[in-house]
């Protein structure tokens, strides 16, 4: 009897032995991680962490608890898009030329890689492609899929960026604040410019259906007779040539949406989903490569993140990393509904 009292007290002892040293290994993992990441001899990582931390406004905390301003700056700047001027569009060398006016079908395709999971939409007519925004602009934003059905839309994805802070329990904003300047239908119905001469990265179509991208000041968007625009960036891919062709882009690995168009004039609309076990998300030259591959002559990055939604067919067809679901914004870019 005596034997078996003491194996149960040492059998005792030695789980509360396993389960402290299980706690002290979580504890020195939780606080040792972050140095290892960032005073590491890891380069990649360091550089993947701090991009995807800067380029979201919940997680930027992970980043600037940990290295200075100007340790951030210097690792965001490492990883530069090359800027490439993007072909008249008005002249016959602007590279695309749409083929398609008045084709209503939509191609929809399941994409996927190492990390990511997500859906490309390929609009054949290219002049169906329309800027709509919140109708409470400067009070609150609304969900991709209710602009969207504002709208009458066949499909939509989150558009431009925005500058308002989060709110009480709304951590990740409430859409309210419009970056850059929104024009839908040929009028400017936001416009945080000041000076219609400074170049802003844009997403804009022009009557004809033709995408700019990269830097644009209003005035251009204006001479080139554009018709709807937001402001986001970067171009990824600008005259048929990727714009990154060293490191990752800069953004780290997150949900991504961007928009592309090519040489026959179709609109490539792609989002990929992020933050979730089955699928942790893209840096922005996976996004280039993938859209690339799909024949994009022109591309550009738009809002990621907890904002990136697929609207299509009267459903949100994505996963939004958000656990409340779809995230406010103040812009979207749709299909018009031709039926």
């Amino acid at each position: 009897m005596r034997k078996i009292k003491k194996s149960g007290k040492i059998k005792k002892i030695s789980r509360t032995f396993v389960l402290l040293f299980v706690i002290f290994e979580l504890v020195f993992t939780a606080v040792t991680s972050p140095f290892m990441v960032y005073y590491g001899p890891f380069k990649n990582v360091k550089t993947t962490v701090v991009g995807a931390a800067m380029t979201t406004l919940t997680l930027q905390w992970l980043a600037t608890s940990f290295l200075s301003d100007e340790k951030i700056k210097q690792i965001m700047n490492d990883q530069k898009v090359e800027a490439i001027v993007q072909n008249n569009l008005d002249g016959a060398n602007s590279g695309v030329k749409v083929e398609n006016k008045d084709d209503n079908n939509i191609e929809r395709y399941d994409v996927s890689g190492n990390k990511y999971k997500g859906y490309i939409l390929i609009i054949k007519d290219p002049t169906r492609i329309k800027v709509g925004y919140s109708s409470k602009l400067g009070e609150e934003g609304q969900l991709t899929s209710d602009i969207a059905k504002d709208n009458n839309a066949i499909a939509a994805i989150n558009g431009g960026g925005f500058t308002d802070e989060a709110v009480g329990s709304k951590w990740t904003g409430t859409g309210a604040n419009p970056a850059g300047v929104i024009m839908s239908n040929g009028k400017i119905v936001y416009n945080g410019i000041k000076n219609e001469n400074e170049q802003r990265q844009v997403v804009a179509l022009t009557k004809a259906g033709n995408l700019l991208v990269g830097p644009h000041s209003i005035k251009d968007m204006k001479n080139n007779g554009v018709t709807e625009a937001v402001s986001f960036g970067p171009a990824i891919i600008v005259n048929g040539n990727k714009t990154i062709t060293k490191g990752d882009g800069g953004w780290g690995i997150a949900p991504r949406t961007a928009i592309a168009q090519r040489k026959d004039g179709a609109i490539i609309l792609l989002v990929l989903d992020g933050r979730q076990v089955n699928s942790i998300g893209a840096t922005l030259r996976e996004v280039q490569d993938l859209l690339y591959d799909y024949g994009a002559y022109n591309a550009t990055n738009l809002d990621g993140g907890s904002s990136s939604t697929l609207f299509y067919d009267d459903e949100v067809i994505n996963n939004p990393c958000d656990s409340l679901g779809e995230r406010s914004v103040p812009s979207i870019i749709y299909v018009e509904s031709r039926k």
